[in-house]
């Protein structure tokens, strides 16, 4: 369950402000996360959903804005010292390892048990990712791009981590692999995990999700519930049709 009332979000984004170059990319973006919540960001192409993961995670340094992550200031900070404070990154390029084993790349993700959010072992995300299960000393370069992106998640689990970013998880996946990844979004909820998710997909988002935050060219255009957003047709007509 998500935290409710006067609790302080578990993630909070405030004035967010980044560049690429001259670009403008993010221009204010401003969010925030309970505990055990899971959120998306929703948006056409190009309108700034990566690159506001990518600054919450480090990868790309703001200009301007707050980020707090557990009440600890984390703006600017190194990639590895967000990951550190219990925040992990599944990209929607997966980048696993390709010449490790199954086995090997959970190895790398490994982290110590973390206060107050779930501990996962192998045999745990094997139960969570029964595929994974029956290829487990295969090669991260002999899988499809399905097995492949629920690896690069089991990856980011062995962190024991607090909440977890995925960047488009269903992008590129065949239908059955698709529902598979939200079975596992709501599984990852019920263990109490905090979810944060980028996403195009609307059905997929609908399926998994609390709450949904539109943005657009680098502004956040929509806050709501996902019933509510289901029910307004002229914010998805501005803002998800193509």
């Amino acid at each position: 369950m998500a935290e409710t009332g006067t609790d302080p979000p578990l993630l909070s984004v405030e004035g967010l402000h980044s560049y690429y170059g001259r670009a403008h990319i993010l221009s204010g973006v401003s969010l925030s996360v309970a505990r055990g919540e899971v959120v998306v960001l929703l948006g056409r192409n190009g309108a700034g959903k990566t690159t506001t993961l990518k600054c919450i995670m480090g990868l790309v340094r703001p200009a301007e804005g707050r980020i707090r992550f557990q009440d600890e200031d984390i703006a600017g900070a190194a990639p590895y010292a967000v990951c550190r404070a219990g925040l992990a990154y599944v990209p929607e390029d997966r980048r696993i390892f390709t010449e490790l084993t199954v086995m090997e790349n959970l190895e790398v993700g490994r982290q110590k048990p973390r206060a107050g959010a779930p501990e996962w072992t192998p045999d745990r995300l094997f139960a969570l990712f029964p595929n994974l299960a029956e290829m487990r000393n295969r090669l991260g370069g002999r899988m499809s791009g399905g097995e492949q992106q629920m690896l690069t998640i089991a990856r980011s689990l062995m962190g024991n981590p607090s909440a977890i970013l995925l960047d488009e998880p269903s992008e590129g996946l065949a239908p059955v692999i698709v529902e598979q990844m939200a079975q596992t979004v709501r599984e990852l909820k019920a263990e109490g995990l905090t979810v944060i998710l980028s996403e195009q997909n609307l059905h997929f988002a609908n399926h998994v999700s609390d709450r949904a935050y539109i943005i657009e060219k680098g502004q956040i255009r929509y806050e709501g519930t996902m019933a509510a957003l289901a029910a307004d047709e002229d914010v998805r007509a501005a803002y998800l049709t193509v």
